[in-house]
């Protein structure tokens, strides 16, 4: 009997190097020149990030400092989900950002269409947050994360769990 492979398509964000990275970015803005007297900072509650600062100027710098502490990490900036500007106390402003966990139905529905276009013999099964694709030969299941990977999705995507059963 052929033995079946499959893997996992998932989008996750590693909540540990996301609150290392929002460390960072307050420390350096702790010391840079340019937020000495500022209000602006960085809020993380194991959720969300919330922005502060003192005008959309400085916001907008945060946000630059921010993100490029998460690419140093190697989290993937298509995560982020950025709430409207708002203003907060003090004559600040805020800003939310909502993280990425999990493959949402609309995405799934698109990965199972490009999976189901390319007519290779693998099946696709959506498992709640997640989508796994099996199939007896293993260039298929090979073909199939390249053509995922060619497509451009909103959502950074990890194929995990590749395993001959």
């Amino acid at each position: 009997m052929a033995k079946e492979s499959t893997f996992d398509i998932v989008s996750r964000v590693d909540m540990q190097e996301v609150r290392n990275s929002v460390d960072q970015a307050v420390r350096e803005m702790r010391t840079r020149f340019d937020f000495k007297g500022s209000r602006s900072d960085i809020i993380f509650d194991g959720e969300e990030i919330t922005l502060v600062g003192d005008d959309d100027f400085k916001l907008r710098n945060v946000v630059d400092i921010l993100e490029g502490k998460l690419v140093k990490r190697g989290i993937n900036i298509k995560a982020l989900r950025y709430g409207k500007i708002e203003p907060a106390a003090k004559d600040t402003v805020r800003q939310k950002l909502n993280l990425v966990q999990g493959v949402d139905k609309e995405q799934s529905k698109i990965i199972t269409k490009l999976v189901k276009d390319s007519k290779l013999k693998v099946q696709v099964t959506i498992q709640g947050d997640q989508v796994r694709v099996s199939g007896k030969n293993r260039d298929d299941l090979q073909e199939i994360i390249k053509i995922i990977k060619d497509y451009e999705f909103d959502i950074p995507l990890q194929f995990v769990n590749y395993r001959t059963i």
